[in-house]
């Protein structure tokens, strides 16, 4: 009798206060695995928000003042008229409202240029703008590189296939041509497009990359960049281990997409 009395199952209660009582330890466990995580998945709305503006002010001493005038600006001009023509509530409210969209907007192009500026110059820095990239485009950083940190990174998407090099600019065509002939027999009948990051004539400087790729004509339906997805995979698969860091930082140019997406609604 005392067996089954200290047994959970033989006791409904006493089942249903253990489930309860696993579940809420679950749920505080989870709270603060969210709470300590640099990742903008786990972060709320004004959070990813917040620690955009902290990034972004490190590079950017008069983001405050602009910001701020940003969001006077609109609501001055809605009182000046709310003393001419009246409808003081309303011209103020929609000053205000004003006044914090443009806030939002300048916030978000201050974030990407300030990120532009922080990775400039670092070996393996295309990963930023590859960060920016919409969902529809799938990325892999650093797939191949040098000694001599020339590495080659690829992005997939509406706009094909690109294979983005950065580096010695003799030295990185090189390695993009022997990757282009590697993808061509993956992905057969797919055109590979290729570019090489830099502030040079004919190279596409970092803080422009990402505009570059996502303004390249659309060649590719959805299902087609699956399929090529998968095949990728294979030639992946046979590459050597890559002895060098993936880009600089990935972590925190996820919290830059994030803190956009943050800004649009999710």
């Amino acid at each position: 009798m005392a067996d089954a009395a200290q047994d959970p199952k033989a006791d409904p209660k006493g089942s249903a206060r253990l489930a309860k009582t696993q579940a809420k330890a679950a749920r505080k466990a989870e709270k603060a695995r969210r709470k300590a995580s640099t990742d903008p998945a786990d972060m709320g709305r004004f959070k990813q928000i917040a620690q955009a503006y902290k990034i972004t002010h490190e590079v950017d001493k008069a983001l405050p003042f602009i910001l701020l005038g940003a969001f006077l600006v609109p609501v001055i001009v809605a009182v000046v008229l709310s003393l001419v023509i009246g409808y003081t509530f309303y011209l103020v409210m929609l000053g205000i409202m004003v006044g914090l969209l443009l806030a939002m907007l300048l916030l978000v192009q201050r974030v990407k240029r300030g990120t532009y500026h922080r990775y400039a110059g670092q070996a393996g820095s295309a990963e930023v703008a590859l960060q920016m990239l919409p969902k529809q485009w799938v990325s892999a950083p650093v797939i191949a590189a040098t000694r001599n940190k020339d590495v080659v990174h690829r992005t997939l998407g509406p706009g094909g296939l690109v294979l983005i090099g950065e580096g010695e600019p003799g030295r990185v065509r090189q390695l993009l041509a022997g990757e282009v002939k590697k993808h061509e027999r993956v992905a057969y009948g797919v055109t590979v497009t290729t570019l090489v990051m830099g502030d040079n004539p004919g190279q596409v400087p970092l803080a422009k990359l990402a505009d570059h790729i996502r303004k390249l004509p659309k060649t590719l339906q959805p299902n087609q960049v699956t399929d090529i997805k998968m095949r990728l995979r294979a030639l992946d698969a046979v590459r050597p281990a890559i002895q060098m860091p993936k880009g600089p930082m990935p972590t925190s140019a996820r919290q830059v997409r994030g803190s956009k997406q943050a800004m649009r609604g999710r």
